[in-house]
């Protein structure tokens, strides 16, 4: 999700990945499936297949914990500031753990091709020698609108296509 916010030294855009349930939801899910799980359970168990119930304890124990990293993961955030004269790039979780800032004319943001066409185009940000990813976590339509933004600021974007490697 692009969003823009307020800024008064230039244009401030918050990156952020699609989130399609809360935190609460995700627990609410894992709750109903716990109790669909203890009824069919409960019910092997009394016809004897008492076997079953480790396995079922185990595929809740490894669901809690798909439910847990990818919630993790879609708090994953990018704070992009473009002045006047400066790129300011930030990247964290719930604080900033990363902060670049580099000079906008000897900057230059890089566009690789897409792998594949339900894949979106990846967006690096190049100074000097150092290339910073920009958006990864975006689907196709935020990346095309954050490349409009870029654009829309005089930010030229270059296209660059990978080495063929498959996608599979």
């Amino acid at each position: 999700m692009v969003e823009q916010l307020s800024c008064e030294d230039g244009h401030r855009y918050l990156l952020t990945p699609n989130r399609s349930m809360s935190w609460k939801g995700n627990v609410r899910i894992w709750l109903a499936l716990c109790v669909l799980s203890a009824i069919i359970v409960t019910g092997f168990t009394l016809v004897g297949a008492w076997v079953i119930l480790p396995f079922a304890g185990l595929e809740l124990a490894a669901l809690a914990g798909g439910f847990y990293y990818t919630s993790r993961q879609c708090q994953k955030q990018e704070v992009l500031l473009l002045g006047p004269s400066t790129i300011r790039l930030e990247k964290g979780m719930n604080e900033k753990e990363a902060e670049w800032e580099v000079p906008r004319e000897f900057s230059r943001v890089w566009q690789d091709e897409a792998r594949h066409p339900f894949t979106p185009p990846k967006l690096h940000l190049q100074f000097r020698d150092e290339e910073i990813s920009v958006g990864a976590f975006l689907n196709i339509e935020d990346t095309q609108a954050l490349i409009a933004i870029l654009q829309r600021y005089g930010i030229l974007i270059q296209k660059r296509k990978k080495p063929e490697t498959r996608w599979f």
